[in-house]
């Protein structure tokens, strides 16, 4: 597995899962996916309800990582929106 150029709490990427996008770690759930969901109007509460493998702290550490990636997952949002 590939570490992330700056290692992220709770977040990695692996060029065999997602396309190498950052992720929730023991998931297949990319950062991307998360960010979009809450730039539509999903409360956390619903994210989790919708994936029942996700913690409260993985969303924490999500929107940590989009903070100080936010280039790089905008960038995603767009790629998966034009696809």
């Amino acid at each position: 597995m590939t570490k992330l150029q700056e290692a992220e709490q709770g977040i990695e990427a692996d060029p065999t899962i997602c396309d190498d996008e950052p992720r929730i770690v023991r998931t297949r759930i990319p950062v991307w996916v998360l960010v979009q969901a809450r730039k539509l109007g999903t409360s956390e509460a619903e994210i989790l309800r919708a994936y029942p493998t996700l913690r409260a702290e993985d969303l924490t550490n999500a929107w940590a990582y989009y903070r100080g990636h936010r280039d790089e997952i905008e960038q995603q949002i767009q790629e998966n929106e034009a696809a």
